[in-house]
């Protein structure tokens, strides 16, 4: 949040009517509030990036833990969000249209990194919830943001047919994508259906055949990166990779001091980027969103490595 923003009243219900108003009688605000932030300096090798990720509810995910409602209110979101972006070491922020517009409105990513989500159709608990269609963030609505790219969720399941057009379309977003010179966060998972439900194997194994599937979609990789979970033998999974990655966070459910162990230790992998989280920060156990949102940035590298350097092999 910027310098001139206020931090809203959590008490008042009437704390974002604002941002209603503005969408009644000026949608065109969006537009030139995207126009005029200011822009993110620049990715750099050896700076780990620090970003929130905040589009769950647009796919009907909006359980944490044992509260299955927990992202439902809009205005505690909000919140929480503008909370975790207050803080100067959060680079930026992934998020459906819905909620990038609020954060565009709110003055709140002056300075940050902007990736819109783009296919949030597999909405959780579809009968067909593989095939996850493109309903969010266009690539040439993100160039017009002035976005840095765009997210796709791809889950591979080698037991439901959908599966080879859910393959196409992200090799299409890549393109798309990289037509407008953005990032692709390709974020695979191996799936398969369980008692009616869509799972994601996280075994090892599993995550590199999906990390090799996702890394050759599309007719070019240079503004490829992987969205990856953090699993056992991570530096196995991301010796299958020369691309930019950063960490997802998962379903919240382990003990905070384990998750947070584990975001170090891959961290200090070669190739990892940084990490992109969500629940885990923006619902913590305690409630503390700004102190688990310190510690998360505590374990980034920001270290700027020289491109000269970096060819040698000094990036971690």
């Amino acid at each position: 949040m910027n310098a001139h923003t206020a931090t809203p009243d959590p008490s008042d219900p009437r704390r974002y009517v604002h941002l209603t108003v503005q969408k009644l009688e000026d949608p065109g605000a969006v537009a030139r509030a995207a126009a005029n932030r200011g822009p993110h300096p620049g990715l750099k090798a050896g700076h780990q990036n620090f970003i929130v990720a905040a589009d769950h509810p647009a796919r009907g995910a909006l359980a944490v833990r044992q509260d299955p409602t927990a992202m439902a209110d809009r205005r505690d979101l909000l919140d929480r969000l503008l909370v975790a972006l207050g803080n100067p070491l959060v680079d930026g922020v992934l998020a459906s249209p819905d909620i990038l517009d609020d954060l565009l409105l709110l003055g709140a990513l002056d300075g940050k990194l902007l990736f819109g989500s783009m296919n949030r159709g597999g909405l959780s608990g579809l009968i067909n919830e593989i095939d996850d269609r493109f309903t969010g963030h266009t690539a040439a609505a993100l160039k017009a943001l002035g976005a840095n790219g765009g997210k796709m969720l791809t889950r591979i399941c080698l037991g439901d047919p959908v599966t080879a057009s859910v393959l196409e379309t992200t090799a299409k977003a890549i393109d798309s994508l990289a037509e407008q010179q953005l990032i692709a966060m390709v974020e695979p998972f191996l799936s398969f259906w369980e008692d009616g439900r869509v799972r994601n194997d996280l075994s090892a194994d599993a995550v590199i055949k999906s990390v090799v599937i996702a890394e050759a979609l599309g007719s070019t990789s240079a503004f490829t990166w992987l969205k990856l979970p953090v699993v056992a033998d991570m530096d196995r999974v991301m010796a299958a990779t020369t691309l930019p990655t950063v960490l997802l966070g998962g379903d919240p459910s382990g003990a905070p001091d384990e998750i947070f162990a584990s975001w170090e230790a891959a961290l200090n992998l070669p190739g990892v980027q940084g990490l992109t989280v969500g629940r885990t920060l923006l619902y913590p156990q305690d409630d503390d969103v700004a102190g688990a949102v310190d510690t998360a940035a505590s374990l980034l590298k920001r270290e700027f490595v020289p491109a000269a350097r970096a060819q040698e092999g000094v990036v971690g």
